[in-house]
């Protein structure tokens, strides 16, 4: 039998009762065609004889036979079904773990390629065969194969979960909202199936989202991880310079304070040698004396003693020396030296630390221009808003908000409202000027004291060598020298503002403890020129920053 006519055929030989191909089948007096076993079982369950193809009723229960020829016919199709079964299952693939396998196949169970919700079962190619050109069998819902199909049916009904009671939120069939389910919100499986499709792409983008952040976390992370090495590495090329120096300045003094205590011993040895020097050439004179001394006594010549006894009755004469002594002293030396060297460390240290510091906030430089929409009509700022100087001629400018009307000031353009920032600002030549940060709030048209109050946080000088940190109370200071470059630093999270003296390397003074809740701007006063002794410009000039 071709495989074309097998086909074609296979539909004659399966069962109306049990959709499978018959076994010993029988055939009543109507003409269908069932499995002995079938029948029977329908006929004693059932309280009339009829057939369950025509419905035609049998007055008493026929007897039933086997039909021979068509026994035969199912033997010959089971033979050739099996050798077709053979030949495709050895192109099939058999199962492996984690598939599913075909629940028909004997042997080596191939992997299934459907299940079926009516059917509770899972087939292979072969086996699926029937599902695919049967009639009835056609009829039956089939999906991609999955495990325990016995969980995709109503266990109080025995009938495929078909639908969902949103209300209990949970699959049932369809005799549930008959019974269980009568006044619940019941839609087609395939209805809520879509809904919550929906939802778990939602889910889906959320997660990948969710996903996103967290690796643009890690970047921030690692980021944050190589600029701390970088940080740690820069602190402790500096730790090991700072103390490198300390170490070398502790080195001098201990050789200073050897160098002194050799000196003073040598100058000691020296005395001493010189003071017993004096001494053996006094005593080489006095055994001289005593000689001739006792040579006189012995003399028996009368006027050879009477004439030489004036010149040898007296000691020649020698230095007293009741008062010399060799004392050498060095009580104190160490600690005066140590002392020093604590006075001269406290200078170094400051001194360094502050380099180091000043160092460490010129890596936050930005770079700063200035608005000529807040510059006093009085100012005259440079095409590369890097510099300004205050003219005795006041332009004709058109007010607006941001512009100073009242006082000579201008604000840089750029605005700071988190993080540290830091730029400099050269102030050579200058006998008055006014330095700091000042919020986007101020009043730029009235009088204004300048406080933090107010809004500023500034220092100036006056005259030359008056320097005032603008704090409340305000707070009058003096410098050794005065300053050419000032450096302005500000931290906004921790709320400080410092200025340094870049040249010296010096801190000058810093605001802490500040509030900040607006944007920052950079600000600046070049002051009234004074007849031309406050003529020079300030200048942002650009941040060297040191190794």
């Amino acid at each position: 039998m071709s495989a074309a006519s097998c086909l074609r055929s296979e539909d004659q030989f399966l069962c109306s009762i049990c959709l499978d191909v018959f076994t010993d089948p029988v055939t009543t007096s109507c003409g269908h065609n069932f499995c002995k076993n079938c029948i029977t079982e329908h006929w004693n369950t059932n309280d009339q004889y009829l057939c369950p193809i025509c419905k035609e009723v049998f007055t008493r229960r026929p007897d039933l036979r086997v039909n021979t020829l068509l026994s035969e016919m199912v033997s010959q199709f089971r033979q050739e079904a099996q050798q077709k079964a053979s030949s495709s299952s050895s192109e099939q693939q058999a199962a492996k773990p984690g598939e599913v396998p075909c629940d028909v196949c004997t042997g080596t169970k191939l992997k299934a390629l459907k299940s079926c919700l009516v059917c509770l079962a899972s087939y292979c190619e072969t086996h699926l065969e029937p599902h695919l050109t049967a009639s009835r069998l056609k009829r039956h819902q089939l999906m991609d194969p999955v495990e325990n199909l016995e969980d995709r049916m109503c266990m109080k009904h025995d009938k495929p979960l078909e639908l969902f009671c949103k209300t209990d939120q949970t699959c049932v069939c369809k005799f549930c909202p008959i019974l269980d389910h009568k006044t619940h919100d019941v839609v087609p499986l395939k209805e809520e199936y879509e809904g919550k499709k929906a939802e778990l792409g939602k889910t889906e983008a959320e997660i990948q989202q969710m996903i996103q952040k967290r690796r643009l976390k890690i970047q921030e992370i690692k980021h944050s991880v190589d600029l701390s090495k970088k940080d740690a590495d820069r602190e402790k090329a500096e730790g090991v310079r700072v103390f490198d120096a300390l170490k070398e300045s502790i080195r001098r003094s201990e050789a200073k304070v050897v160098k002194t205590i050799k000196e003073r011993q040598k100058t000691t040895e020296k005395q001493a040698e010189d003071f017993i020097k004096e001494l053996e050439q006094e005593i080489s004179e006095l055994k001289k004396r005593c000689t001739e001394v006792k040579q006189l006594c012995h003399s028996e010549d009368h006027l050879h003693l009477l004439q030489n006894f004036p010149s040898l009755k007296a000691a020649p004469p020698t230095k007293d020396w009741t008062e010399v002594s060799v004392h050498p002293s060095y009580e104190g030396t160490v600690v005066r030296a140590v002392a020093q060297v604590e006075e001269t460390l406290s200078k170094e240290m400051r001194k360094l630390f502050t380099e180091a510091e000043l160092k460490r906030v010129q890596q936050y430089a930005v770079d700063v221009t200035l608005d000529p929409d807040t510059a006093h009509p009085k100012l005259v700022l440079s095409d590369d808003g890097k510099q300004v100087n205050c003219s005795d001629v006041k332009k004709n400018l058109t007010d607006n908000p941001k512009r100073f009307m009242r006082y000579a000031n201008v604000l840089g353009k750029q605005s700071f409202s988190s993080g540290r920032f830091y730029f400099e600002v050269q102030v050579k030549g200058k006998t008055d000027w006014d330095l700091g940060v000042a919020r986007e709030s101020i009043n730029r048209k009235g009088v204004v004291t300048l406080k933090p109050q107010n809004g500023y946080w500034t220092i100036w000088l006056r005259n030359g060598n008056e320097y005032r940190a603008c704090n409340d109370p305000p707070f009058d200071f003096s410098l050794k020298s005065q300053p050419q470059k000032v450096g302005v630093f500000v931290d906004y999270e921790v709320g400080l503002v410092s200025f340094y003296d870049v040249d010296a390397a010096a801190l000058i003074y810093s605001f802490t403890g500040c509030s900040f809740t607006e944007k920052l701007y950079p600000y600046f006063s070049p002051r009234p020129n004074d007849g031309g002794k406050n003529s020079a410009p300030l200048i942002i000039c650009p941040v060297n920053q040191t190794a």
